[in-house]
Parts: C-alpha cells; sequence; structure tokens
C-alpha cells in the first residue's frame, strides 16, 4: 500500500485524539454541551445512510477472532453501559411485566443460568429527550452499592445500538399497587407487616445518605413469599445529612408538601410518603385526590385536615398522623421513633426477622400473571428481535 496522505495522517491523529478524551470532552471539542445531546443524537439519525455501511465494527484480536463493538458515538453515550456480547448471555422473552416511565419491563428467561429475571428496557431517544442521562447513571450507581432484604437487587446492565438494558430479579406477584386494586381496603395485620418492612428499608438507604423520591405502591414488589422488594432508584440521588434538594420531582399523589414547593427538603419527603402509601392501604382510597400539576397539588395537600375515618385503630391512626405532617421537622423520621410506636408494640425491624415467614395474606391472592408481548405496545422501533425467541441485537 501506498503511504498514508498528510490527510489521512492528520485524521488519524484527530481520530485518536478524541478517543483519548472523555466524553463529555469530546463533545466540547466539536463544539457541543451535554444539553445538546438530542439534536446530535437527531443529527445522526438523520446522516444514519451516510455515516454508517454497516452497524457494529469489527475488531480482529491476536488469535484471529473476530469480535463486535459498537460504534464509537454508541459506546460515549453511557460508558457506564457495557456494550451487548452475544456470547456471553441468551435472553429469552416470556412477556411483557409493565409499562415503565421510561420503557417498557420485559419478563425474560436467562438461558446462561436457567433463571427467570426481569429486564428494564430504556430507549436512549428517551432518555436524551428527557436530559436523565446523569440519573440513569445515578441509578445503577446506587442500587449497585446496597445491600438489603427488602431491596429489589439488579443485575448486569448493557447497552444495544438503541435502548440501554437493565437485569433485575423477577417478582412473580406483581407490585403492591395491583394487589391493593385488587381487593381494596387491607386489614389492619398486613399494613404493620408492609409498614415494618419499609421502616427497615428506608431507615437502611437513609443511614447511606441515599433519599429515595418516589416510594409509591407501584415501586414496591412482591416475591413468591409476600415479602416487599422496594424498586425503581431512577429518581434517587445521594444527600448527605445536612445537605437540602430542591428539585421537584416524584409522584404528585405521594409528593411531601415541601417537594410541591420546590425545597428546600431533606430524607422526610419519603416518610410522608410513606404516610400517604399506608394511609391508602389502611382506607382504601388516598389522602388527597390527585391534582393536575404541582401547584394544585401544593394547594390541595395544604388545605386538607388529613382527618382519620373511623375504623382505624388509635394506634394506626397516630401514626398516620405523624407521618402525614406538613412540617418535616415534627414528622417522624428516625427508626428509634418507630421502634418505641405504639402501632409497632412487639413488631420487630430486623430483616432477617421480619423475612423468617410467609405473609400469607399475599399468598392467599391469586397469583398474579404478567400479559404477553402480544398485549403489549411500543415495540415497533425495538432494536431486539421481539418476533423470534432470543432477545439480541439485530443489525439496524
Amino acid at each position: 500500500m501506498g503511504a498514508a496522505t498528510s490527510e489521512e495522517r492528520q485524521g488519524t491523529l484527530l481520530a485518536e485524539k478524541v478517543w483519548s478524551r472523555s466524553w463529555k470532552d469530546v463533545l466540547s471539542y466539536v463544539g457541543l454541551t451535554a444539553s445538546s445531546l438530542e439534536h446530535v443524537w437527531a443529527t445522526t439519525r438523520s446522516l444514519k445512510p451516510k455515516l454508517r455501511p454497516t452497524p457494529t465494527s469489527r475488531k480482529v484480536d491476536a488469535s484471529g477472532n473476530a469480535e463486535e463493538t459498537l460504534p464509537q458515538l454508541i459506546s460515549l453515550f453511557l460508558p457506564e453501559f457495557p456494550a451487548w456480547m452475544s456470547e456471553q448471555k441468551q435472553l429469552k422473552i416470556l412477556g411483557f411485566v409493565a409499562k415503565g416511565s421510561f420503557g417498557p419491563v420485559l419478563k425474560v428467561l436467562d438461558c446462561t443460568k436457567d433463571t427467570v429475571c426481569a429486564v428494564k428496557v430504556l430507549p436512549k431517544t428517551e432518555v436524551l429527550r428527557r436530559d436523565t442521562l446523569k440519573q440513569c447513571k445515578e441509578e445503577v450507581s446506587i442500587q449497585r452499592q446496597v445491600s438489603h432484604a427488602f431491596i429489589h437487587g439488579i443485575g448486569d446492565s448493557w447497552q444495544g445500538l438503541r435502548h440501554l438494558f437493565i437485569m433485575c430479579s423477577y417478582c412473580s406477584f406483581g407490585d403492591l399497587y395491583m394487589l391493593w386494586k385488587r381487593i381494596g381496603r387491607f386489614e389492619e395485620e398486613p399494613v404493620r407487616q408492609f409498614a415494618a418492612e419499609l421502616v427497615s428499608v428506608l431507615s437502611y438507604l437513609h443511614d447511606l445518605g441515599i433519599v429515595h423520591r418516589d416510594v409509591k405502591m407501584e415501586n414496591i414488589l412482591l416475591d413468591e413469599r409476600g415479602h416487599i422488594k422496594l424498586t425503581d432508584f431512577g429518581l434517587s440521588r445521594q444527600l448527605p445529612y445536612g445537605e437540602r434538594a430542591y428539585t421537584i420531582c416524584g409522584t404528585l399523589q405521594y409528593m411531601a408538601p415541601e417537594v410541591l414547593r420546590g425545597g428546600p427538603y431533606s430524607h422526610s419527603v419519603d416518610w410522608w410518603s410513606l404516610g400517604v402509601l399506608l394511609y391508602s392501604l389502611a382506607v382504601g382510597t388516598f389522602p388527597v385526590s390527585p391534582e393536575k400539576d404541582h401547584l394544585n397539588m401544593l394547594k390541595s395537600v395544604n388545605q386538607s385536615a388529613y382527618e382519620m375515618p373511623e375504623g382505624l385503630s388509635s394506634s394506626l391512626a397516630l401514626l398516620l398522623s405523624e407521618l402525614l405532617c406538613r412540617n418535616p421537622h415534627q414528622r417522624l423520621r428516625h427508626l428509634y421513633q418507630f421502634e418505641s410506636h405504639v402501632f409497632f408494640r412487639g413488631s420487630t425491624f430486623d430483616p432477617i426477622l421480619l423475612q423468617k415467614y410467609p405473609v400469607h395474606f399475599v399468598l392467599n391472592v391469586r397469583e398474579w400473571e404478567p400479559m404477553t408481548l402480544l398485549e403489549s405496545d411500543g415495540f415497533a422501533a425495538f432494536d431486539c428481535d421481539l418476533s423470534g425467541v432470543m432477545l439480541s441485537p439485530v443489525p439496524a
């Protein structure tokens, strides 16, 4: 072959220089900012036929074996999510579990381990549109550092050409909201069981400086023995004690008044959300009806008297009133306060003891079955072969 031209040598040096820098530096190098990522992504989509003869490149190692690698732009999207390697894992799609806030959650069989798991699917375009790259990274980072009996653990995470994937354990009984919608008002004993488990896990998170910010029935899964698994850490963040947050986020009906006002707030917002959840379980309705936006929701929360309906025991009514306290400094928020509370007299907050026996209240309810893929929608642009049986990337 002839010697490389001056332009070719300059192009090679430029490519090496760009690749050696972090993805933020790369964006800066070409005159872009993180806020303009969505525009870049839209541009690359429109230029796809010109930019890409094949969706992946192939790298040959010393032994002569070819290895698929993602294009440079895709790899830079979120380096914390490694590229999919089909030889590492084969996943057979079994069903459609839920429609998450970003994308679907699938029930899959991990053929390499012969275990059933769930996979959260996050479309990259949606992540870009909502400007939640940092949030996705934070979610995985937080769940990697926590380990608790009542936290829904995650497994591998990876990326395809157009999606991010987070694997987690599969809970066959669905979530607490589905159970609540099916049977309505709970008796006091299961309310106490779920409350103790949630107090245990929230105290654990707060001790680590983590605030969940989206405690709600939909984010509480039920395992095969009826115990809870707190999930969806997409809105969680590290918040050391003494620091305050200001972001308005979460689910309107569960938001504490200080969140609805735009802060400042701290870990005590999770205890307000717990109060809303326990009230709904015990009474059968939410304490305040949903509103169209956070300003109207704040007005309704401030105007509500939060009167406890008849039929609740005095101890449960007291617990709810102390959780649904508008002043976060007077709200129940420390483990020792729950340990000495009259509602939990004779109860434990030790996760090992709490999960010693199955929750018969849950087991007596007919096991929930997920919808099939035919009952779901929104998969038209999915970059995995859903028409077949294997979950693996296909050429775009």
